[in-house]
């Protein structure tokens, strides 16, 4: 979805902490190797990760320089329901606060452009619920971000959006001043998975909003799948798969839905309300890169797939390590040398920012081990893998996946193979 926004407890000091939040259910999980069913001979600790574009924005590599800053993130935390599983920080807004917000969103824009060079290639909207904002508010705020960046880069401008919040005029005013991908949060097309996981609309509603945002001419359009809800069937997650396929999107994200702190899901989970059964999940996992491959779409990350050429260049930007700005309360930004993090809290932002302030919270320095160890996970993530001499320092560890088949070479690179893609946090954890 990290869907920059909040991870209000990330402040990782090293690469396991990060994958504890994206790729298990809690941080305070004790990190577990993986072990094989003795049984159907299928992985015990799958690793099906949620990762969002807000945490992806994270990450940085050597060799980039203040120059010019090509990725832009904008955070929209309002919502017209808070998810019980959800736990980036969004909130419910009210027109007065918005319209403040919106100011404020210009404001630390407009100050950004006095210290950088604004030059985007792709810019992204997400939260919360971008759509979640009335016409004239998304009118306005978009209109003045072209009245304020140069956009004459400009190759892809995303916005994320719920089926509950997009009507036809909508969808054509975003299209009209220049959004050209959109990010729909299905979930699920299945009405008792939609109800499980507390969403607003219902699957008639979601196929309605797709045949609008085609209508609107809205050519890439992604398509935000969650498995592992619970009392999903297999049954229900393949019939999801092929009502997806049948849309024909350009691109298709399928997250393993996880358990977080600080959530209603993670309340009932500890409390023995829901029940995890990681057996069942990699059967889902599985399940989804058959179907979504023999449909024609290439695997190029573990949670994304997508028709050819249509990969998403602004979460491509991330796992590449490319510095970016993100604006907006809890938002995330990566310059040389360091993290920054936006205040979690909508009315300090744009209390702060309004007053001639910054909104920055968190400093992190991000040093060269650190950088290291984040390309390496983030590129075992993709498809292609990652250069081997990158791996050197691991040998040991590295010639073992090999042995066993969880990594194989491709050329002069590393990559996970199927097996491995299941277990690619056991993998990553050998990195760290």
């Amino acid at each position: 979805m990290n869907r920059d926004w909040n991870r209000r407890r990330f402040r990782s000091k090293c690469l396991g902490r990060l994958m504890s939040c994206v790729g298990k259910n809690t941080k305070s999980q004790t990190p577990r190797f993986f072990q094989w069913h003795p049984n159907s001979g299928r992985p015990c600790f799958p690793y099906l990760p949620c990762l969002r574009p807000c945490l992806l924005s994270t990450v940085f590599l050597p060799g980039i320089t203040m120059q010019s800053i090509e990725h832009l993130y904008f955070h929209i935390p309002f919502c017209p329901k808070l998810c019980p599983y959800c736990c980036f920080y969004v909130e419910e807004g009210s027109k007065n606060k918005n319209k403040a917000f919106l100011d404020a969103l210009l404001s630390e824009v407009e100050r950004a452009a006095d210290s950088y060079t604004l030059r985007p290639k792709t810019l992204y909207f997400g939260g919360g619920t971008p759509t979640a904002l009335l016409s004239g508010q998304l009118e306005y705020l978009l209109s003045g971000l072209r009245d304020r960046l140069i956009l004459d880069d400009l190759q892809e401008w995303t916005m994320e959006a719920n089926p509950a919040t997009v009507r036809a005029e909508k969808a054509q005013l975003l299209s009209d001043i220049g959004i050209n991908r959109i990010s729909l949060g299905v979930q699920s097309w299945n009405e008792s998975s939609l109800k499980t996981l507390g969403r607003v609309h219902t699957g008639t509603q979601a196929l309605k909003t797709v045949e609008i945002l085609q209508n609107a001419g809205f050519a890439a359009l992604n398509i935000d799948l969650m498995f592992s809800v619970p009392g999903q069937t297999l049954q229900e997650w393949e019939q999801d798969l092929a009502t997806t396929i049948a849309l024909n999107p350009s691109h298709i994200s399928a997250y393993c839905l996880t358990y977080e702190e600080d959530t209603d899901y993670f309340r009932k989970l500890t409390g023995g309300q829901f029940v995890q059964n990681e057996e069942h999940d990699a059967r889902l996992f599985e399940l989804t890169m058959d179907r979504l491959g023999e449909g024609g779409y290439r695997h190029y990350e573990i949670s994304n797939h997508c028709r050819p050429g249509c990969e998403s260049r602004h979460n491509q930007a991330y796992w590449e390590g490319k510095h970016f700005l993100g604006f907006g309360p809890s938002a995330f930004s990566t310059l040389p040398g360091v993290r920054l993090q936006n205040v979690c809290d909508t009315a300090q932002y744009t209390q702060r920012i309004l007053a001639g302030g910054d909104a920055v919270s968190s400093r992190e320095p991000l040093d060269d081990l650190l950088r290291l160890k984040e390309r390496i996970a983030f590129g075992l993530r993709m498809d292609e893998g990652l250069e081997a001499q990158l791996l050197l320092p691991w040998a040991e560890a590295t010639n073992e996946f090999e042995r066993i088949g969880l990594l194989e070479k491709s050329g002069s690179r590393l990559r996970l193979t199927r097996r491995g893609r299941m277990l690619a946090d056991s993998v990553a954890e050998a990195y760290v």
